[in-house]
């Protein structure tokens, strides 16, 4: 192809670009909605998670609960009086959307089919939504406002924000042991939907205790083997999500050199190499999670002629908070693999 086609080629697809783009470069309002839907469709977290499209960067949700009984003892004919009566709990949720920017460079040796034979417009809005949706759910997970990764400390991802009840798994594998411990952890009124609940974590571990169960000799293990339906603990479901970690580090160890012989401190012992083969678990429902997008989202682009590149570069804001991070748990230290 030379220099010519090449430049014709990222014409037309500058101009299939400008056809999404509305005032500096915002999408249509509905062509974010539709690219708010293949970002979720690529994230196995926020295709389970409640994804809310925010009107400001700033937004509050009203949060509703009855914490304690309503129901009283009633008599016919008679109201019940004044201290009977039951209010709900309200509060706000508050989600404050980070600014993110993604820069793509698409070649027009992958774009000459598409120009042709598919609709540009979609291809583009896939392949963008395909790798945003991806870094989208890392930093979901992975976020830290004290990580050294700017990208990652851009807001407090669901391991950081799981506080309230914690489980170290001792640095084994995942276990049936485990897995009761963090049933058993989480608060009773949580409990009462189990189904609606789900452990979510990373893939080797997911793939480590599938092959635990395997490894017994009934129909059972074959089909853990055989299949891919979820594996299950009471009812629960142990879903493996792509971008969960599986390389932190082990926990410092606590221990102090002993004496040395006459008094004295002992020589300090060179450091022992701290493994990084731990992975975490999260028990929630994940329609308790909440992730908003502002629905501005911007695309524009910059045409590289020479290089025969067309630049997309993609602006959008999100942020992600439990609704109510007293129904979560967090089992630490557990071995990936």
């Amino acid at each position: 192809m030379g220099f010519t086609s090449n430049r014709t080629l990222l014409e037309k697809a500058d101009l299939a670009i400008r056809d999404l783009q509305d005032g500096g470069g915002y999408l249509l309002p509905a062509q974010a909605k539709k690219f708010m839907r293949l970002l979720i469709k690529q994230s196995e977290l926020m295709g389970m998670a409640t994804v809310v499209p925010m009107a400001a960067p700033k937004q509050q949700i009203a949060k509703i609960k009855f914490g304690s009984r309503v129901l009283r003892a009633g008599r016919e004919g008679t109201r019940l009086s004044d201290q009977d009566r039951t209010r709900p709990d309200f509060s706000y949720m508050e989600l404050d959307a980070k600014l993110f920017k993604a820069e793509v460079d698409l070649s027009d040796e992958s774009l000459e089919d598409s120009i042709e034979r598919e609709d540009l417009r979609q291809t583009i809005m896939e392949m963008l939504a395909e790798a945003i949706g991806r870094d989208m759910e890392e930093v979901l997970v992975m976020g830290d406002m004290t990580s050294p990764d700017p990208f990652l400390a851009q807001l407090d991802g669901i391991l950081v924000q799981t506080v309230s009840h914690v489980v170290d798994a001792g640095g084994n594998k995942l276990t049936k042991d485990v897995l009761f411990d963090t049933v058993r952890t989480l608060p009773s009124e949580y409990l009462r939907v189990k189904k609606s609940l789900s452990f979510l974590t990373s893939v080797d571990t997911e793939l480590g205790y599938r092959n635990t169960l395997a490894e017994r000799a009934t129909i059972g293990g074959d089909r853990w083997l055989e299949t891919d339906v979820p594996v299950m603990y009471s009812g629960i479901p142990i879903r493996a999500i792509p971008l969960f970690p599986e390389n932190l580090p082990a926990p410092a160890s606590g221990a102090t050199p002993a004496p040395a012989p006459g008094g004295g401190a002992a020589p300090a012992p060179s450091p022992a190499p701290v493994a990084r083969d731990r992975s975490a678990i999260v028990l929630a429902n994940p329609k308790n999670l909440q992730v908003g997008i502002w629905r501005k989202i911007r695309i524009e682009t910059w045409r590289d002629i020479s290089a025969g590149v067309l630049r997309v570069v993609a602006t959008l804001r999100f942020d992600t908070k439990w609704a109510d991070e007293l129904g979560t748990v967090r089992v630490s230290n557990v071995v990936a693999s």
